[in-house]
This record gives C-alpha cells, structure tokens and sequence, in this order.
C-alpha cells in the first residue's frame, strides 16, 4: 500500500471547460474516418471494455494502474502487452513465442536497455504486429523475462508517430487510431512535448520551483529522480527509504525514496508524490544525467481519469476529473 494517497489537481486558470461527462452529457459523437491515401482498408478500432479492468486500471491506494493494450501478432491474440512510451521497440515474453509457434533465434541477439540495466537476449521474426490502426509488418520482436505487471510483452513507440492514442481509466479503453490533428476535447488540460532525441514523451515542469525534465513513462511502475535533481530537492546527508527497482531485463537496483514536493506538469499539480533517486542507467540512455529529470510513472499516471497521446500534434492531453 501506498504510505500516503497521491492527488492530481488542476491549477487556477490552466484548466479548460468542462467536459461532457462532467456536465452529464453524453460522449461525443465518433468522427467519420478519413479513407486512407493508398486505398487499403484500416485496421478495426480496439476498444475493450469489462466489468473488471482487464487492459486499463486507474492507480488506487493499494494498486498501481496500468496500460495494456490488446495486441495482435501473426493474426492471433490478442496478447496483453504494456503500452510502454519509454520504449522504442516492442517485445515479447518466451510464453507468447511458445504459443505462436515461435524458436528464439539465439543466433541473432539484441541488446535490451531497462530502467536498471541492460541484457543481450534472444529474439524472434513476427510477419505482422497489429492493435487498432498499428500496424508493423515483417519486425524482429526480443524476447524478455518480465512486463510490468505480468503483462505478456512490451509495445513500443516504433509505429505510432502519426497516431493518437486514447486512454480511458474510467471505462477499461484503449483505442489506438491515425491522428487527424483533432484539437483536445472539452475538459482536457493540454501538455506540448518537448523535443528529446530519444523521441521521448517529455514535457517541461518544475518540483519546488525547481524545473525539470519529465519524461511520461507509461512502462514504469513508480517515479523516479536522478541525481542532478535529488542534489536539487534533498539535503546532502538525508537518508531516504531503502528501495530497489526491477526492470524487463531482470536487473535490479537500489536506490532511496523521498516523499516530494508538489510536482507541477503545466496546468497540473501532483501532491503526495513519493520519488525514488538512484544513478539508473536509463537516465544514461536518454542523456538525462547534467540536468534535473524526473521519470513520471504509472503510481501518478494512473490517478488520471482519462490520458491521450497525439503524436502527431506532439502533445499530450489530460482529464484529471
């Protein structure tokens, strides 16, 4: 359980009008799609909904939320693989290639980045990797030890620069479709990316005035800080709790948590907010090391009502109620 509850609010002036849920209405009607320029058919929209959350699950106080979504590999699913925007490259567990009828090839080996550390594993060749309008053909998938929750794989970034992701913590739903450039709905609070290298989801914002670079991880169970911003927050000889954070390669590393000061994200204010410092190889990876950056996981992602990603738009938009 968590030590104390997280809370999101919208700061004075930053929110816009409310949505349609919140004044009762009903959801906005769907738009027509637009017939594609080369004249195949699209993918079907995936929408999933259950009485119990099976894909999307809002963090409550003895849970962190998660983001699964429903994929299908060769034609056969779906799979449950963790929509992870801190990944470029998409991966699957040894059970998912067992039941597909897929040999690693221990012969053609990649290198695997984790939060912790990294490995070398074998991999397999997938004809097709679809979840609504992605759709990856003919891609080499590495195989990995664990997702996040015990989900079935990893879906990366690779494929979605010119789709809007929707997410909805309320009603169990992911749909994953071309983004048309739609402005954000009623009631959304608006958050530009910034440009990283890496193509990172990465949006300015501040801990206790001091600014930083936070990077939306939706692969990652809990927040975490580099030692640029720990120097920043925490008092040289402090001593936190001791933690150890695990990652998809099996690595584990220590490191220490502190409760935060408020963390602000544009017109978004996260209070309760525990942070984990540690000299992790991923802040390395992402050449995150000089300045303060800040890892936005689930345990704060998941206290939203309703996240959507527009890659196309570079932006992202957020429902806190």
């Amino acid at each position: 359980m968590f030590a104390r509850p997280l809370f999101l609010a919208v700061l004075a002036g930053s929110a816009l009008l409310p949505s349609a849920y919140a004044c009762g209405a009903g959801p906005e009607p769907p738009q027509p799609a637009e017939p594609p320029a080369d004249g195949k058919a699209q993918s079907p929209e995936v929408i999933v909904e259950a009485p119990e959350p099976r894909f999307v699950a809002p963090t409550l106080r003895d849970r962190i939320g998660r983001i699964w979504a429903p994929v299908f590999i060769n034609g056969r699913g779906p799979f449950r693989m963790v929509l992870d925007t801190g990944a470029s490259d998409s991966a699957i567990t040894a059970p998912v290639a067992e039941a597909l009828g897929l040999v690693p090839e221990t012969s053609h080996v990649v290198l695997v980045q984790g939060v912790a550390g990294s490995a070398i594993v074998p991999t397999v060749h997938v004809d097709s990797l679809t979840v609504g309008d992605l759709d990856v053909t003919s891609v080499t998938l590495p195989i990995i030890a664990d997702a996040l929750g015990g989900a079935e794989g990893v879906l990366g970034t690779t494929g979605l620069s010119d789709k809007r992701i929707d997410i909805d913590f309320l009603r169990d739903r992911i749909t994953i479709v071309r983004s048309h450039g739609q402005h954000a709905p009623l009631g959304f609070v608006i958050l530009p990316l910034e440009r990283s290298g890496p193509g990172l989801l990465m949006v300015a914002g501040s801990v206790a005035r001091v600014r930083v670079h936070a990077v939306i991880d939706t692969g990652a169970e809990r927040s975490i800080g580099n030692e640029a911003l720990r120097r920043a927050l925490v008092s040289r000889h402090a001593q936190g709790t001791p933690d150890q954070i695990y990652d998809v390669t099996t690595h584990v590393q220590g490191g220490e948590l502190f409760e935060s000061p408020p963390i602000t994200l544009g017109g978004i204010e996260i209070s309760g907010a525990r942070i984990t410092y540690g000299e992790l190889r991923i802040f390395e990876h992402w050449h995150l090391t000089q300045e303060p950056a800040l890892l936005i996981g689930m345990d704060a992602l998941g206290l939203l009502k309703a996240l959507v990603i527009d890659y196309r738009r570079r932006e992202l938009q957020l429902r806190t109620q």
